[in-house]
């Protein structure tokens, strides 16, 4: 089995988790943080947005089951990607978009991708996603891995609270 990565920054990593999770071909999805300089942040140290870290989703999956290219594409309407400071109302650095490419493929599917994104008319503003380069990934606190099973109910409110769902629904409905 010829197992890849992806890592995706959409705001609150427990959003992220499960529109990837139910998925053929993924093998996990784990809550994190990446991008930053700081070794094993903790969860209060990335809230700060002093350590550079974004919250983020690493997936492993079996590209020959599920491609690159179909991850993109569900990360795209998991976010409001013309959103310089946030996620919905989770606003700093840590919770800003971003694409982390684990290979020159994997970067030119993203840039690829967020150039038709921009041209397919859908959004009135720029597309502001960051494609960056991965760098080490540290998985969240175990309260933080599969949020939406723990605790369903809470989970739930958030991803309507926050703006989420309605967004995902009024965009992405077709």
């Amino acid at each position: 089995m010829n197992l890849e990565k992806a890592t995706f920054a959409g705001g609150c990593f427990w959003c992220m988790v499960k529109p990837f999770d139910s998925f053929e071909g993924i093998h996990s999805v784990v809550s994190g943080y990446t991008g930053g300089e700081v070794e094993n942040p903790t969860y209060e140290q990335v809230c700060t947005n002093l350590t550079g870290h974004k919250e983020a989703v690493q997936i492993t999956f079996d590209p020959t089951i599920f491609p690159y290219e179909e991850l993109v594409k569900l990360f795209w309407m998991q976010i409001d990607p013309t959103d310089p400071g946030g996620q919905f109302f989770d606003r700093g650095s840590s919770y800003e978009s971003a694409i982390f490419y684990h290979s020159e493929t994997q970067k030119d599917i993203a840039e690829t991708s967020k150039v038709e994104l921009e041209n397919s008319g859908k959004f009135s503003k720029p597309i502001v996603t960051s494609i960056l380069e991965a760098k080490p990934f540290y998985p969240a606190e175990q309260y933080h891995q599969d949020y939406y099973k723990k605790n369903p109910t809470h989970y739930n409110r958030y991803q309507v609270g926050s703006g989420r769902a309605g967004f995902k629904q009024k965009l992405w409905s077709e």
